[in-house]
């Protein structure tokens, strides 16, 4: 056992030796470390040297120098400029080109969108109503009645008078020319014989796709289309209140003047190309351009008042389109042209003739019904009875009935009105388009 114990204090001694250089190790590593790490906080601690900031100053400058001007060409070579980035805006850029144009918006973009509902499903029953259901009606048009400039018209007229084959316009005074008349009275061609016009009536029930009549009307001395024609002698409410399917037209003659001259239309064919020119204007007047081919087809119903005896008669005699004539109707107008009348009823009897007077032209109303009688022709003398095709009626209206009001107040009041009722009502007057005629 004593010899034991010094073998452990020899192993002891060598534990404690082998301890102590592993201390002496341990500490040597730390001194190793801290060294340099308080060399580097003591110079932390000191003031930055100048030379050496300015020494790297010099340098940054330089680097930064030579940085940016390789950055610069390099911009410069690829156009990266602000001008190139930012450039300033173009006048076609703010403003559209002649080939451009804006957006046109209406006040239904802005406005907020309704949601579409579903109709709902009909129902498979019907509901009694309490009160009766009326179905729309397209409002009515309205009576057109305007004044229209046309060419062919009457006037202004610079031929010559047919009946002595001398010029219309035979006085002059100055720059001034005028016509004598056959009382000797002087009627200026820019007061009396320049007036182009022609009074238009389409009545609101008028229908195209019916068949119509185009109703002219020669209105009689002292006359103006408007205070006479359309307000005192009211024949355009006529031709409305008759309820025919009817258009008139009614051309200025002499204005405001004691002369029955028919300027144009004494002309071969001014009937014709007056009624050519009326179905253009009337196509655009009803608004349907297309429809100028139905008016010149249309048949004619010519009305002569007092001194329109003359242009109603020529018109039949030398217009070119006397076949579309189916009816002449003269109020107190036969002073005159007996022939051309008669001859006119006789190779038409298949159209009416209708001519009611007063004492005034009594004498020749009974002259052209003998001449009449002698050709076999059958005449009436009373509007009591319907027309019919080749009727020939005279009518003698008594005491009391004035030539001035006899538009207007004759056998009947409105006869014009009465002449196209009875027109419409008879089956075999039928209002047919018929093919217009060469002369």
């Amino acid at each position: 056992m004593a010899g034991a114990a010094p073998k452990l204090r020899a192993d002891d001694r060598a534990d404690r030796t082998m301890s102590g250089r592993h201390d002496r190790a341990l500490r040597a590593g730390l001194i190793s470390v801290m060294v340099p790490l308080s060399l580097t906080l003591v110079q932390c601690g000191k003031a930055p040297d100048p030379a050496a900031l300015a020494a790297n100053s010099q340098a940054n400058v330089q680097v930064v120098a030579k940085t940016n001007s390789q950055s610069s060409n390099a911009r410069v070579a690829s156009g990266d400029t602000f001008e190139d980035r930012f450039p300033a805006p173009q006048f076609k850029e703010r403003f559209p080109s002649a080939s451009e144009s804006f957006l046109q918006r209406q006040m239904s973009d802005f406005s907020p969108k309704r949601a579409v509902q579903s109709q709902p499903e009909q129902a498979s029953y019907k509901v009694a109503s309490l009160e009766p259901q009326v179905p729309y009606k397209r409002p009515a048009r309205e009576d057109l009645t305007t004044l229209v400039s046309m060419k062919s018209s009457a006037f202004p007229y610079f031929g010559n008078n047919p009946a002595s084959d001398a010029p219309f316009l035979n006085i002059s005074k100055g720059d001034r020319r005028g016509h004598r008349s056959y009382s000797g009275r002087v009627y200026w061609q820019d007061e009396t014989y320049s007036d182009s016009r022609v009074l238009v009536h389409v009545p609101e029930h008028f229908d195209l796709r019916k068949p119509g009549v185009i109703v002219v009307f020669f209105h009689g001395n002292g006359a103006t289309l408007e205070r006479d024609v359309r307000d005192r002698q009211m024949v355009p409410k006529q031709v409305t209140d008759s309820g025919a399917n009817a258009i008139l037209l009614a051309p200025q003659m002499a204005v405001d003047a004691a002369d029955s001259s028919a300027g144009k239309f004494w002309q071969p064919g001014g009937f014709k190309r007056f009624m050519a020119e009326s179905a253009d204007h009337l196509a655009r007047l009803t608004g349907d351009p297309n429809s100028a081919r139905a008016f010149a087809n249309m048949p004619i119903v010519i009305v002569g008042y007092s001194g329109g005896f003359l242009p109603t008669a020529w018109s039949l005699e030398v217009g070119g389109i006397s076949d579309r004539v189916r009816g002449v109707v003269l109020l107190d107008a036969v002073y005159g042209e007996m022939d051309k009348f008669a001859s006119w009823i006789e190779s038409h009897r298949s159209g009416f003739f209708v001519s009611a007077y007063t004492r005034h032209t009594a004498r020749r109303d009974r002259e052209l019904m003998s001449m009449l009688r002698q050709k076999g022709i059958s005449v009436a003398e009373d509007m009591d009875g319907p027309l019919r095709p080749g009727s020939v009626v005279f009518v003698e209206t008594g005491e009391g009935i004035t030539h001035r009001d006899y538009v207007t107040r004759a056998w009947t009041r409105d006869p014009l009105k009465d002449v196209l009722v009875k027109m419409a009502a008879t089956p075999s007057l039928a209002l047919t388009r018929v093919a217009s005629t060469n002369p």
